[in-house]
């Protein structure tokens, strides 16, 4: 399989990122050994490796070579390459893909070298970092686009610039938001904005398992916690591990939170509305319908954008499969089973019942609020622990 067809696969693919170092943080793991990582993270799931052979990042073109002997996962050379004869070497070391950063190239570059890689047989992922190297990189045309989150010359991250970006690459493109993901719930915002693949390389060399951090972003279900309406029940939340942190902003509820409350960046907001949707912080909007005063069955769960209206239709979005107001449904889990796309599953979800049910349904995220609580809006911090961790079995 090629770099290009291992992204565009169905679900939300991970290019892992074998480096020692990095200029903005320094040494990240300087006695990093790329086969053995190579082989690590093939089987942790990686859709595709990525390897630094540039001296700045304490990579050689050898550590290429030493992934490309240990797996057969597509392989991304990474470094700053301007010329054909950089691309050749990259092809007999083993390397599957290139990188070409738009900040280095001018456009007359960048088409000879994707010509050279379309030559050798290397998939290119064209690098961008504002909106202008976007539509450079659509026009040249490159089919791998990569939005990177961090400023190259401040080493800073703007992962809300890089979602923007990501959601406005053009249809047909294989998109992959690079740099700033940390946590599922970062990886699902990059999901939801539009991109097939994530690259992370910071968080995998920093962490104790690398193999085991892969797995743990790739993750499904996510965990939502929903019904939140005192901040020391989202701060028990966070610490529990969820990913998703819900607020009700519908009129018809007894748990309307006063406003969406303080959330790490490293967990996704979540803002629920009953049709009125209103201008909100929240990383993720989730829009129900009205039906008899209350809210429908079943609800729509995309990003929140400055332009957001009722209609997500148009955005990757998440089906939520609820249960009818106040009512049960037998039929629920078999709903849930036969939608197509990602689904949430909420909707009489406990600690006692949230592993059944995800054996059931597969969701691509589950949701809890009324099971976990006190009292309507108070939630019961051993609870919340509770599903978190059933959700995660």
């Amino acid at each position: 399989m090629s770099f290009r067809e291992a992204l565009a696969a169905p679900g939300l693919g991970a290019i892992a990122e074998i480096k020692r170092r990095s200029p903005s943080a320094g040494d990240l793991r300087p006695d990093a050994d790329p086969a053995r990582l190579a082989a690590e993270f093939a089987t942790a799931g990686a859709a595709a490796l990525s390897v630094l052979v540039d001296e700045r990042f304490g990579g050689t073109i050898d550590d290429l070579r030493a992934a490309r002997a240990a797996t057969a996962v597509p392989i991304l050379a990474k470094g700053f390459f301007t010329r054909e004869h950089e691309l050749r070497e990259l092809k007999e070391a083993g390397a599957d893909a290139v990188l070409l950063l738009l900040r280095d190239l001018d456009d007359e570059r960048a088409r000879t070298l994707l010509a050279c890689a379309r030559e050798l047989e290397l998939d290119a992922l064209v690098e961008a970092h504002d909106a202008d190297e976007l539509r450079r990189a659509a026009a040249l045309p490159a089919e791998v686009i990569g939005l990177n989150a961090r400023d190259l010359s401040t080493f800073e991250i703007d992962r809300g610039t890089q979602l923007d970006l990501v959601a406005a690459a053009p249809p047909g493109r294989v998109v992959v938001a690079e740099s700033g993901v940390h946590s599922r719930g970062q990886a699902a915002a990059a999901e939801l904005a539009g991109a097939d693949a994530i690259l992370v390389g910071s968080a995998l060399m920093r962490a104790d398992d690398p193999g085991a951090k892969l797995t743990e972003l790739l993750a499904r279900p996510l965990v939502k916690v929903c019904g939140l309406t005192r901040q020391e029940d989202v701060d028990a939340a966070v610490d529990a591990g969820a990913d998703l942190v819900g607020f009700i902003l519908a009129r018809e509820t007894p748990r309307r939170a006063p406003r969406v409350l303080d959330v790490p960046d490293t967990v996704l907001s979540v803002a629920v509305f009953v049709e009125d949707v209103e201008e909100t912080p929240a990383d993720l909007i989730q829009i129900y319908r009205r039906e008899n005063g209350h809210r429908s069955r079943e609800a729509v769960l995309g990003r929140n954008t400055a332009s957001t209206s009722l209609v997500l239709a148009d955005r990757p979005t998440v089906l939520v499969v609820d249960r009818p107001w106040d009512r049960d449904d037998p039929l629920h889990l078999q709903r849930a089973a036969a939608a197509d796309g990602r689904v949430m599953l909420a909707g009489g979800l406990s600690p006692e019942n949230v592993r059944d049910a995800i054996a059931a349904v597969r969701p691509w995220a589950v949701d809890a609020s009324s099971s976990l609580e006190t009292a309507p809006g108070v939630k019961d911090h051993a609870r919340v622990r509770a599903f978190v961790e059933a959700a995660r079995c």
